[in-house]
Parts: C-alpha cells; structure tokens; sequence
C-alpha cells in the first residue's frame, strides 16, 4: 500500500512558481515509487474547484483570496484533521515556513506521531520575514522546532533553519526538467543582442536596475521581461521615463511550459536579485544553454561561481550590469566556457529525477522519528 502524504502549500496550480514546481515535479516522480499525496491549499483568486485531481494528486482549496491566506493555518489544520481520520496519513510536509508552516504545526500539536517534514523555499529576505511575524514570534519558532526533519533548498536557507532552532537539515536544491530546457538552436536571426529576464515583478528581482543598464548598453542590446507582479506599471514608467519603449518587452505571465521558448530565443539571462532562496529562474537559464549574471546574495553562490559557471553583478547598481553584459558580447571563450560549465552543473546537481531521489530518502517515514 501507497505511504501517504499530506502536502499543506499557501499556492499550488494555476498559481506556481518555484515551490509549487518543485512540489509538483517531486510528487509526480515519487507516485511511482510507493508514495501518494493529498494536498491542501488557498483558492487564492476564488475560482478554482474546492476539490480535484491535479495530475497524480488530490488537492483541496480552503477560504478564498487574501483572507484565505490569513485564515489558511486553522482552516488547513481543521480540514487536515478531517482528512486524517479518514486517510491515516503518513506524514505532512509543509512547503515553506509561512502559512502553510503554521498549519502543519498546529496539527504535528495534536497528532504527534505523524512526522512533521518542513522545506524551506523562501525567497524574500529574512529580515522581512522576521517583520511579517514579529507579534507571533514564539510561534513562528516553533515551526522549525518541531519539525521532524527540514529540507532547505539552499544552503543560505538551511543556516537560517538552524538559527531557527531545527536541528534535522537536508539541503535539497529545486532543480529543472533537463530534456524540456535543453538549448536549442532558435535564435533569432539579427543583430540584436536579447537579454532576459524571468520571475516575478517584485522589488527583490531587480528588474528596474536591467532596464537602467540599457542606457550604458549599445542600441542593439534590448531586454525581454517575463512574469507578473505589483511593480509592472512602475517598470512601464521607468522604461517610458528612459524612452527604451523600443527595447524592453513585457511579456506578462508564461505557463511554465512556454517558457523555454523564450529563453531558446535569448542570448543572456539576467536577474540582479536583493535577495533569493535559490532561483529556479537561473537553473533553467544555465539547461537553456543561456549565460548567467546574477548577484552573490541568498542562495545564488550555491550554483553561479564567478566566471566559471555565470557572473556576478553588484546589487542595484545597473552600471555593474552593463558592464558584465559588455564583457559576455566581447569574450567569446568566456562565455561558451559559463555555459559549457554551467549546463554541466546542472545534469550533474539539478536534474528533477536526482531530486526527487533525495526527496524520497526524506520521506522513508520508518527513518524520520
């Protein structure tokens, strides 16, 4: 019989992003290996079904929108206990120390035999963190505390778990399909020069600072920006107040599926991050066959070393990140030997079946108390 898993995660599809990727990629792995997963989420925007299968996976949206979100840690931990009496779980798996933490948490409170596995994916800096849940500190803490065993999938994050008192940490990096990114020959035949850029338009990812850089940049060099987030109008001012209008596209949000497309048709991927957990983003630049410049902040020294596998730019500092584009265009040994080294990296640390191989060690629940 299956061993099943009780997934809480504040988002899953259509809503992704790094997290939900790599849950989605795991469990999708791991159904075939003696492991099935229910999971629970928020219907974030209201109108997603209250309970489906998504691929191999039953999934249950409790509350909806914003408020979902707050209430999610009691109306998660209330439906999980209901679904326990029915499915006997195995183990929860919180993704992520926020909502999703706090859910888990109050059920490991009252079903201590369940073992409690945490991953951290957190992006946003620790100091905001700290700032979101300073009135419920000591609760916060508890999450790491309690944890059976805790995944981080950086090793910047897992100093920050054992700082937070958790004492059982694995570092498991998210990774990227390798076969779906594998670098194509589809660049665009011009003399453009395509830089690129993918995420969320938030303040971390330093999308103002690329679109700034093309002002030390010849004409040729222009920038496409996939994703979505709150900063789109302001980085359309910025780019207005710039007149670049000819040279930065948005292209808004891509199904993950598309989404190599783009990066085949790019020549250098960008994203001069203030803070970041990992980067899924760069991962799949570096499969894409893509040259990376990037900042060394969070977890992004984990896989991007200076010259061998990408470049370091300094954080909010667009004339750095020109500079760094201008030494790529001019040196061509260096930059087949990033990407040489760079897609190496990749087949060898960051292939999904490797990390779902990891994952599964976590989950041998017989190990985990």
């Amino acid at each position: 019989m299956a061993k099943k898993i009780l997934i809480f995660s504040v988002a899953y599809r259509p809503f992704i992003g790094g997290a939900e990727v790599a849950v989605e990629e795991i469990t999708k792995r791991l159904a075939f290996q003696g492991f099935s997963f229910d999971l629970l989420t928020v219907n974030l925007d209201g109108k997603q079904k209250s309970e489906e299968t998504v691929g191999d996976m039953r999934v249950f949206r409790i509350g909806k929108g914003t408020w979902g979100k707050f209430l999610f840690p009691f109306g998660a931990f209330l439906a999980a206990r209901k679904l326990h009496h029915k499915n006997h779980y195995a183990a929860t798996w919180a993704i992520m120390a926020n909502y999703a933490g706090f859910a888990a948490l109050f059920f490991k409170i009252f079903h201590r035999a369940v073992p409690f596995i945490l991953t951290l994916q957190e992006g946003d800096p620790i100091p905001e963190i700290k700032r979101k849940v300073w009135f419920v500190w000591p609760i916060f803490k508890m999450i790491f505390r309690r944890a059976d065993k805790v995944t981080a999938i950086s090793n910047y994050l897992a100093e920050w778990g054992r700082a937070m008192g958790a004492k059982n940490i694995t570092v498991i990096p998210n990774g990227v399909d390798i076969e779906k990114f594998k670098a194509k020959s589809e660049k665009l035949k011009t003399d453009d020069v395509m830089l690129v850029t993918t995420g969320r338009l938030v303040k971390k990812n330093g999308v103002g600072d690329i679109i700034a850089a093309l002002k030390f940049l010849p004409e040729n060099v222009k920038l496409l920006v996939v994703g979505e987030g709150k900063l789109l109008h302001d980085l359309q001012l910025t780019t207005r107040n710039l007149q670049l209008e000819n040279r930065v596209k948005f292209v808004g949000f891509v199904k993950p599926e598309k989404l190599p497309g783009y990066l085949w048709t790019s020549n250098i991927f960008v994203r001069p991050s203030l803070s970041e957990g990992l980067g899924n983003s760069f991962i799949e630049g570096m499969a894409a066959g893509l040259p990376i410049i990037g900042t060394p902040v969070g977890g992004i020294p984990d896989f991007l070393k200076d010259s061998e596998t990408g470049l370091f730019c300094e954080s909010n500092n667009p004339q750095s990140i020109a500079e760094k584009v201008k030494l790529l265009l001019a040196d061509n040994s260096l930059r087949q030997k990033i990407v040489a080294n760079a897609q190496k990296l990749v087949a060898e640390k960051y292939d999904w079946n490797l990390i779902a191989e990891q994952m599964r060690k976590v989950l041998v629940i017989d190990e985990i108390i």
